[in-house]
């Protein structure tokens, strides 16, 4: 495999991950603003689809990438989590 490819991979991950954790953090903020349980519970529950069919489309659009998918699809976990991390890490400093 091509160094140069597996790159390019990750690097898409990185920000197609970003891109879906971003929508996971505006989510999970206006279920969280409604400080109801039942709110909050649907508010994971969007986040878990969203993650899911990020990783999903990866997948399935396999056979078009012109790069290793399984390097963007590491990347696209992998930033999800983190932009998770941070958002949570800011929501505890507010509070």
């Amino acid at each position: 495999m091509n160094i140069t490819a597996i790159l390019i991979g990750v690097l898409a991950g990185l920000a197609w991950g970003a891109l879906w954790g971003w929508v996971n953090t505006l989510i999970l903020n206006k279920a969280m603003q409604k400080k109801d349980t039942n709110a909050i519970m649907a508010g994971n529950l969007g986040r878990l689809l969203v993650d899911a069919l990020a990783l999903s489309a990866v997948f399935l659009l396999r056979k078009v990438l012109p790069f290793p998918y399984e390097a963007m699809l590491i990347a696209t976990a992998l930033a999800l989590s983190a932009v998770t991390l941070v958002f949570a890490f800011r929501f505890g400093k507010k509070r």
